[in-house]
């Protein structure tokens, strides 16, 4: 069943680069400049910058979505199809490596992956024809959630777990439940890692199991949300292949050259941030609804 798994994120790797080559190729014959689409060093360091600390356990939409707003790279409508269509090569070789290495129940692997993808499916289909203002307010409570996530795991928070390395009963069911909630919210800029970890936990199983099936899950349901996103134009393309393109060495470096690092700093100076990003993000929605008005 591993090696089944191996080959459906070989194919949904091929699938997702597929569809990406189309866009580009599409933006070309479209009269766009190559060098509007060529990603800048900007883009490329903020690639290999979240997915180097995303293998090591920061997450990577948090960071993200904060530097965007910040730099008012992207606007604020095409975020969430930016992170995910960016960060989703990145994602593959993380779970190709995880799941190579860390034990974990096959069975309680593959539902989990199904529960997310099929989470991940409407929630595409909802951000990518949501109104710019209904996103802003989403992701403005997500760089929050994610905050408060920071906060639980530099205090200690967060559940420690048990010893199982697999769901059986109504634990089963709670975390099928669960992660499709996850992988809908994933469309809108919720991280999966941290709630996942969180919710794996909560069910008894180790923190390392949630490894393969927080990076598993991602890895499956990304390109799924990515194809809607890509197929609507409701992302950037520049900052895309910035992201994947300089993600995938950093995820290859973090796993199997530096492994792991001290990081309560990194997480304090990522708390400060996000919430600036929240409180900015949800300042636009508001600024919007008063211009309406008036």
């Amino acid at each position: 069943m591993k090696l089944a798994l191996f080959v459906g994120l070989g194919v949904v790797c091929i699938l997702y680069l597929a569809a990406l080559a189309a866009a580009v190729r599409r933006a070309l014959a479209g009269g766009e400049d190559r060098k509007a689409i060529t990603p800048g060093f900007f883009e490329l360091g903020l690639g290999f910058v979240t997915c180097f600390f995303d293998t090591l356990g920061i997450g990577s939409f948090a960071p993200t979505t904060a530097a965007l707003k910040l730099r008012k790279l992207v606007p604020d409508q095409k975020i969430p199809g930016t992170l995910n269509v960016g960060h989703t090569l990145p994602t593959i070789a993380q779970a190709f490596i995880f799941i190579a290495i860390i034990t974990v129940d096959l069975k309680t692997l593959v539902l989990m992956i199904g529960a997310a993808v099929a989470g991940s499916w409407f929630g595409a289909g909802f951000v990518s024809e949501a109104p710019r203002r209904k996103i802003q307010i989403a992701m403005g409570f997500a760089l929050l959630a994610a905050a408060a996530l920071f906060l639980m795991t530099i205090y200690n928070l967060t559940p420690t777990g048990g010893q199982a390395e697999s769901l059986t009963g109504w634990r089963l069911w709670a975390g099928l439940g669960g992660n499709f909630i996850l992988g809908a919210l994933m469309e809108v800029g919720v991280g999966l890692y941290a709630p996942c970890m969180i919710l794996v936990s909560l069910l008894g199983m180790t923190p390392q199991a949630a490894f393969p099936i927080m990076m598993g899950s991602c890895a499956f349901l990304m390109p799924v949300g990515s194809v809607r996103f890509i197929r609507t134009g409701c992302y950037s393309l520049r900052t895309t292949l910035g992201l994947g393109l300089a993600g995938v060495p950093a995820v290859l470096i973090a796993a199997f050259i530096v492994k792991s690092l001290p990081l309560t700093a990194l997480r304090w100076l990522v708390v400060a941030v996000v919430l600036y990003a929240a409180l900015s993000m949800l300042r636009s929605a508001v600024v919007e609804a008063r211009e309406k008005r008036e």
